[in-house]
């Protein structure tokens, strides 16, 4: 069967497409996954005997592919190293965080790996670049107003996988981000994300120490969490452009003030300092 007529042709049915798949060459498995719309039944069955990343990168290129939050794990699952793939994810609308963060963590350890084979640099220094860079990435991924579910569940996987690091959520509430510090403490305090609300809000300034507490943060950075929430919450977006970048500059400045010690407003500094604290 032609190319075009697997593209185009209305004639095809569902499991037409399906059987074609199966049987066909990485060729025409693309020109299926280019059809103007492709049913959910068929781009699950593109991705499951897709030949190349190319097919499923082609397929997740498609807006008329109705591919489920489901199917885009597996295709990433499946072909995450493929850079085609992983370019055709980050450009998909409405792409779940927990899948951007696989990402991210992906791409990070593809710099580890390229960081050590430059001898010049030790292991130790090429975790710090690689730290500082994905949680820097990671942080991007969470535009103002996320849904709370979907940041529990981003933070509940990064937690999994060992990412959910001090430095990360001390990083995102220098941005102003309230709701992945909320869903961070809930997620480390095993309570609901109402709940935590309730004590990290409250007035007094038990609530928050006390689920703090509850959580495998090291103690000695309370205060640096402590200050941060409370400038976090009293700093206002200007609404401007760059808007974050200036917003987290003002609270870092602030943040910095309370430790006469640093004397630096740079963020990794920042973050070396608090580490060596909890230490």
């Amino acid at each position: 069967m032609s190319l075009p007529v697997l593209e185009f042709s209305s004639v095809l049915s569902d499991a037409d497409l399906i059987e074609i798949i199966q049987m066909s060459s990485a060729e025409k498995q693309t020109a299926v996954a280019k059809r103007a719309s492709v049913s959910g039944e068929v781009a699950n069955a593109l991705i499951d005997h897709g030949k190349s990343g190319a097919v499923v990168a082609t397929l997740v290129n498609n807006p008329g592919a109705a591919l489920r939050d489901a199917d885009l794990e597996k295709a990433f699952a499946k072909f995450g190293s493929d850079p085609a793939v992983n370019n055709s994810l980050v450009a998909r609308a409405n792409l779940p965080l927990r899948i951007s963060e696989k990402i991210v963590a992906r791409v990070s350890e593809s710099l580890r790996e390229h960081l050590l084979s430059h001898k010049e640099i030790s292991a130790e220094m090429a975790a710090d670049l690689v730290l500082q860079a994905r949680e820097r990435a990671t942080v991007g991924l969470l535009p103002p107003g996320s849904k709370s579910a979907d940041v529990v569940d981003l933070v509940k996987q990064l937690r999994d996988n060992k990412r959910l690091t001090p430095s990360l959520i001390l990083r995102t509430l220098c941005t102003g981000d309230l709701t992945f510090f909320e869903a961070s403490l809930a997620v480390l305090a095993n309570m609901t994300i109402i709940s935590a609300r309730v004590l990290i809000h409250d007035e007094g300034k038990l609530g928050l120490q006390s689920i703090y507490q509850r959580t495998p943060l090291p103690a000695n950075l309370y205060p640096a969490f402590r200050v941060a929430f409370d400038v976090a919450r009293e700093t206002q977006y200007d609404g401007g452009e760059n808007d974050r970048q200036r917003f987290s500059s003002r609270v870092i400045e602030r943040v910095l003030t309370q430790f006469e010690d640093i004397g630096n407003d740079n963020l990794e500094y920042l973050m070396k300092k608090l580490k060596q604290l909890a230490a």
